[in-house]
Order: structure tokens, then sequence, then C-alpha cells
């Protein structure tokens, strides 16, 4: 099962107040190393699968992943749209904070997850194949 959707929006504030800028991946996805891991629920010990295509655009955080195990509680979930957010565990390489918030400019991406509840309400699966 493959899935493919936007794991992080462009300057769009989320529920933690952190508004993430273009080119703000830009780094992180120019260097090289193994795939990023695809979690459930951001947690390490729950490996659903890896990233295959990662990239920024216009949108935001473009990604699309493979599920490991396509008879998985995930997959079943997703199957059944009952779960469709996307999010992204990371470093903060720099950042401002503000009365509005903090401005993410450069992150290091540690891993992509699976979630029930995205802090940014439109980072989400858009196909499942």
């Amino acid at each position: 099962m493959r899935i493919a959707g936007y794991a992080a929006l462009f300057d769009v504030p989320d529920a933690a107040r952190d508004t993430i800028r273009p080119g703000a991946f830009a780094a992180t996805l120019a260097q090289s190393r193994d795939p990023l891991p695809l979690l459930w629920q951001h947690d390490p010990r729950q490996r659903i699968g890896w990233v295959e295509r990662i990239g920024e655009d216009a949108r935001g955080l473009r990604v699309v992943a493979a599920i490991d195990r396509p008879a998985s509680r995930a997959a079943a979930l997703l199957a059944a749209r009952a779960v469709s957010g996307l999010s992204f565990g990371f470093r903060a390489k720099s950042a401002h904070s503000g009365p509005q918030g903090r401005e993410l400019i450069a992150l290091d991406l540690m891993e992509i997850s699976l979630v029930t509840h995205p802090l940014q309400h439109g980072a989400r699966v858009h196909l499942v194949a």
C-alpha cells in the first residue's frame, strides 16, 4: 500500500502556533542519507513503512510512502478513511519566536508519521493506493 500527501504546509500556522516557511526543509532534503521512516503516531517502536519520495513544492512538504504490511491496523484505518493525518518529527535549526508564535526557518527531519490528529489540520493523506 502506498500513500501520498502533505506532512507540512507552508505559511499556515498550526495548532501550536508554529509557521513553517518555504525552504525550511531544503538543507535536510539535500543531505544524502537513509530513507526516512514512516511511523504510527510518532512512536519509534511502531515503524509502519518508509518514505519513498519527499520534497518541497509551493504548498509544503509532499511525501509518498509505502506501508510495509498492507494487512496492518494502520493500512485498514487508511483504507476506511478513519485516519488521514500526516505529521513529521524534527529538530529546529533556525527559528524565530514572536507574539504570533514561532516561525520555523530551517528544520532537520527525523521521521514522517501517520497520525490521528495532526497539529496542522491540512496536513493530510490525499491518495491511498
